[in-house]
């Protein structure tokens, strides 16, 4: 259909439509998070992808919302970006009661669960996976949180959490060594570890990781930095060694 055609069929049919998300466009990586002995850490590397080609390497993909919670974004980045525009709605008009209380990771990630289950209802769904963690003091003392939603509005609560390539080569590993009383310093060496396995393992990742903490102290993102890598394995020398079908 030539352009006078398609636009006597849009006229027709009262203008061209509600367009949809069909594909995201500029994507982020895996997010790896847990909780250690005094909060909850969270870390992903900096570069975002648009289809194939690695085109942004500084994209901070981790942010504190409120007094007591951190975000982080996997998926199309403008999606995570209007997300973010909410959350920004929604800690204002908490401020704005002025009423001595305020939002905890729990009612932020439920709130999150229904804004992603309500765009997919739409079918026009915010294209990403989210993980959001927090402490803040409840009627048990200091209560660590740890939850994740995805863009169909799938959601659960973990002491260790993964998205993407990281939900299958990351989680086996927190699931092995994970602690319930890792110390920062150890929590920091396990998520490297993670940050490590998926470098060498994902085209898409990058080597420039930020990590994030949040305790009762407050939030704590720091600067991105480069981990050292060893490229000498036997594994990736010949690649294709033994696989069927390559040249």
């Amino acid at each position: 259909m030539d352009g006078s055609h398609a636009k006597s069929a849009a006229a027709a049919g009262g203008g061209e439509g509600t367009q949809r998300t069909l594909n995201p466009y500029v994507t982020g990586n895996s997010i790896i998070a847990m909780k250690y002995k005094d909060g909850v850490i969270m870390a992903c590397d900096t570069g975002a992808s648009y289809g194939s080609t690695l085109r942004y390497k500084s994209v901070e993909r981790i942010k504190a919302v409120g007094k007591h919670s951190l975000i982080g974004g996997s998926g199309e980045f403008s999606d995570f970006q209007e997300i973010l525009r909410y959350l920004d709605e929604l800690t204002l008009s908490d401020h704005m009661w002025d009423d001595g209380n305020s939002l905890g990771p729990k009612e932020i990630h439920a709130y999150l669960t229904r804004v992603m289950y309500n765009r997919r209802n739409k079918f026009d769904p915010l294209w990403n996976s989210l993980v959001l963690g927090g402490v803040k003091k409840g009627p048990k003392g200091d209560e660590k949180y740890l939850g994740m939603v995805n863009m169909i509005g799938t959601h659960f609560e973990e002491n260790h959490i993964a998205t993407g390539f990281g939900n299958h080569m990351a989680v086996p590993i927190l699931r092995g060594e994970w602690r319930e009383d890792l110390t920062f310093e150890e929590a920091v060496k396990l998520v490297e570890k993670c940050l490590l396995v998926l470098l060498y393992r994902d085209r898409s990742s990058i080597n420039k990781f930020q990590i994030a903490k949040i305790t009762t102290e407050g939030s704590t993102i720091y600067p991105p930095y480069a981990l050292k890598t060893n490229w000498d394995f036997a594994a990736f020398e010949n690649p294709s060694q033994g696989a069927v079908g390559t040249w």
